[in-house]
């Protein structure tokens, strides 16, 4: 029998708790309830344990990020299906069955996501992962239902269960077997674009990631919030690693120095709005980059590199110059 492990990653987040895991335990019956507290200093495992004493609690002694809090963590989960749910996510009744029974029909598919709805305009897709996920020939994510900030508005028109090239880590379900076979998340990212870096890797591996769109699910999510310095420094920085890591050996070179190049046009952009902390976290990332270039070149040899794995060339072309603002603007589906 399939057993699965609904796995929430908290710190310092007693609000979202309070606000969210009752609805969450209600609407995961046929799940074990985990919480992995990343070192939190506030009264967050107390009120679990005195409110809520099914939900196990794992707790490590300092915050490890996104990454490496699952990464240790989940090493104390005992599931076939590990469920990983942000603590920002309202989860809805039946979201999970349509997702297992995905899981039992397909052998061969791995990860999947549910439709991450947004909590504020709950008629909207969410920027995190929205339908599914898919990057450009640049490494730069978009998804069904969300070009760069544009979030669509849910009409069913992304209903159907398709393959995707990398699922959300709001709501992120995976075999565990595949999670632990290819090392888990890169505990060195921290936090930003750890999901779509392990999914690169699983689809370099062979395996299928789809979007079920019989399931969904509402986030909170902070794609509105104000870019931090951290922010822009680990997507940035996070984002030439995974590109360093995945892309196919004959496009590395060409693809890195043209993303490099990007990064430059992105900073003229800040200079020109007098934002110089976000020209620092750029400047930042890419000495960080270099200085990681060779240990990360080394995980190339791990995996071997599919040479079609973008949808399209240039999302930013897509939007901006040919205004292709929905993704069935884009004319076509990844294969």
């Amino acid at each position: 029998m399939q057993t699965t492990a609904v796995v929430f990653l908290n710190h310092n987040g007693i609000d979202l708790l309070k606000k969210f895991l009752p609805t969450s335990v209600k609407h995961s019956g046929e799940a074990s309830i985990f919480v992995i507290d990343n070192g939190s200093t506030d009264d967050s495992v107390r009120w679990i344990k005195a409110t809520h004493p099914e939900v196990e609690c794992i707790c490590l002694s300092s915050n490890l990020g996104y990454a490496g809090g699952y990464n240790e963590g989940l090493k104390h989960v005992k599931a076939d299906i590990y469920a990983l749910v942000n603590t920002d996510i309202e989860l809805t009744p039946n979201w999970l069955s349509p997702l297992l029974q995905r899981f039992k029909s397909n052998p061969e598919t791995v990860v999947l996501q549910p439709h991450v709805l947004d909590f504020n305009k709950r008629s909207h897709f969410e920027y995190a992962g929205a339908a599914g996920g898919y990057i450009d020939a640049y490494g730069f994510p978009f998804c069904r239902g969300r070009i760069l900030n544009r979030c669509e508005i849910d009409q069913g028109q992304y209903d159907e269960t398709v393959p995707i090239f990398w699922a959300s880590g709001a709501c992120f379900l995976i075999r565990s077997n595949t999670f632990w076979e290819l090392n888990g998340f890169d505990s060195s990212f921290f936090a930003h674009q750890e999901e779509v870096d392990l999914c690169w890797r699983i689809f370099n591996a062979g395996y299928t990631i789809e979007a079920v769109g019989q399931s969904k699910v509402f986030h909170v999510g902070g794609a509105t919030l104000p870019k931090s310095f951290k922010k822009i420094y680990l997507n940035h920085r996070n984002s030439l690693l995974m590109c360093l890591k995945n892309l196919p050996k004959n496009k590395l070179y060409s693809t890195l120095f043209q993303k490099l190049l990007l990064d430059g046009l992105i900073g003229i952009t800040y200079l020109l709005k007098f934002n110089f902390s976000a020209i620092g976290a750029i400047i930042k990332a890419h000495f960080s980059f270099y200085k990681r270039f060779k240990s990360n070149y080394l995980l190339r040899k791990k995996h071997e590199q599919s040479g079609k794995y973008f949808l399209r060339k240039n999302i930013i072309i897509d939007f901006f110059i040919l205004r292709r603002l929905n993704f069935r603007d884009l004319n076509k589906y990844y294969k």
